[in-house]
């Protein structure tokens, strides 16, 4: 019963998938924004401070930024 349902819901997504004409650019669209947000962006800005660090100097660090940033 259960797989009747599966099954049919997959082949109602892989025909939508096949008919598309627009769709295929928006899919590459939204794929190309997600490769540079989670990769691009995490490369260049968003930098592992803590990779490497040990559990008391992790500990330190996020005290002194925190106690940094609430003082601006």
């Amino acid at each position: 019963m259960i797989g009747k349902h599966i099954i049919s819901v997959f082949e109602f997504y892989r025909d939508g998938f096949r008919n598309m004409t627009w769709g295929r650019t928006l899919w590459i669209v939204i794929l190309v924004k997600l490769f540079v947000m989670f990769v691009i962006l995490r490369v260049f800005f968003f930098t592992p401070y803590l990779k490497g660090k040990s559990e008391l100097e992790k500990q330190q660090h996020v005290g002194c930024e925190l106690i940094e940033r609430g003082i601006k």
